[in-house]
């Protein structure tokens, strides 16, 4: 057990030790690589797989490198944009559903109005009740009012 946890980390120690891998051109013009190339050469870097590729500094320019993103998102920022298009949802829904309450409120306003508008003209003898509690009729001139605001009001509840 104790040898196999020495060998994996040995291995692991020997990827990361690994050296990069330079080229260059020698006077008979024959290429060499190694590790460190004679002073004054002109040198080309070799990148192993196992060596990570360095990264290059980010140019400064104006307005691009503000807008640009910045790689791919993080889990904070996808839980964010998560829970922002919940409570996006959450406030669709609920205008939908005030939407709805209202079309409904406004139906039955305007059923109201189209049965008062029925009942004024139907001919028939009107009654209402005063604030002592009496029981009265209303004349033909009344009724003919009451008929006129139930036509207003169906059509403005209606339309």
């Amino acid at each position: 057990m104790r040898q196999t946890l020495i060998i994996f980390l040995l291995t692991f120690a020997a990827g990361a030790a690994q050296a990069q891998v330079q080229c260059w051109t020698t006077k008979d013009g024959k290429r060499e690589c190694g590790d460190v190339p004679p002073p004054g050469a002109k040198v080309r870097e070799i990148r192993t797989p196992s060596a990570p590729a360095p990264t290059p500094a980010p140019a400064a320019t104006d307005g691009a490198s503000k807008d640009a993103k910045k790689g791919p998102p993080t889990i904070a920022d996808k839980e964010q944009d998560f829970r922002k298009r919940q409570i996006e949802a959450e406030k669709a829904r609920e205008k939908e559903d005030k939407e709805r309450a209202d079309a409904a409120a406004k139906r039955d306003n305007c059923a109201r109005a189209q049965d008062s508008l029925r009942a004024m003209e139907s001919g028939q003898r009107i009654a209402r009740t005063n604030a002592q509690g009496e029981r009265y009729f209303l004349d033909e001139a009344q009724v003919a009012a009451e008929a006129a605001r139930a036509r207003q009001q169906v059509q403005q509840l209606c339309n």
